[in-house]
């Protein structure tokens, strides 16, 4: 079955899923409701998005800060390129670990080129965690830091529609 959305619907779908799914029992009729459509389609047109590659998944943003975890770090690590994706796939998979990826490096400034997302109530805490971490996976000799966040910045999600008055151009 394809997508029987029109292109107008379309799109304010897909502004509409940028701001987050609605917090009700049945989330795509609503935003079905929304856009005057049925939520068969809106199922059908995130498949086919998804099957299209627009996006992989949908999560959720956590305001872990709302919930009280203040001490959060990041542990970047300097990893030889040919272990990269097995240290990374192992460490995703760690308790504690809340996001884990690769970046390139930046050379001669930056060496790190994995980066783990630790979150916890208490500083001691997460150098506690890392340190467990990096020693039960024998990782404790690569070369790393840990940064711990000062601040918080707006979180949001993905963004897949052009802005509202790029569309009326």
């Amino acid at each position: 079955m394809n997508a029987c959305l029109d292109n107008r619907q379309a799109l304010q779908l897909r502004r509409l899923l940028e701001a987050g799914l609605p917090l009700v029992p049945r989330p795509y009729r609503r935003l079905a409701e929304q856009i005057g459509s049925r939520e068969a389609l809106v199922l059908e047109q995130v498949r086919q998005w998804q099957a299209d590659g627009l996006f992989r998944r949908v999560g959720l943003v956590l305001k872990h800060r709302a919930l009280g975890f203040r001490a959060n770090a990041m542990l970047v690590l300097d990893v030889p390129d040919e272990q990269v994706d097995a240290v990374g796939r192992l460490l995703g998979q760690a308790a504690g670990v809340n996001l884990c990826y690769q970046r390139p490096r930046r050379l001669p400034q930056w060496r790190y080129n994995l980066f783990c997302m630790v979150h916890g109530r208490e500083r001691e805490q997460v150098l506690g965690l890392i340190e467990a971490l990096l020693a039960a996976h024998g990782l404790s000799a690569l070369p790393h830091q840990v940064l711990f966040s000062t601040r918080a910045f707006k979180q949001c999600g993905g963004r897949y529609a052009p802005p509202a008055e790029a569309a009326h151009g």
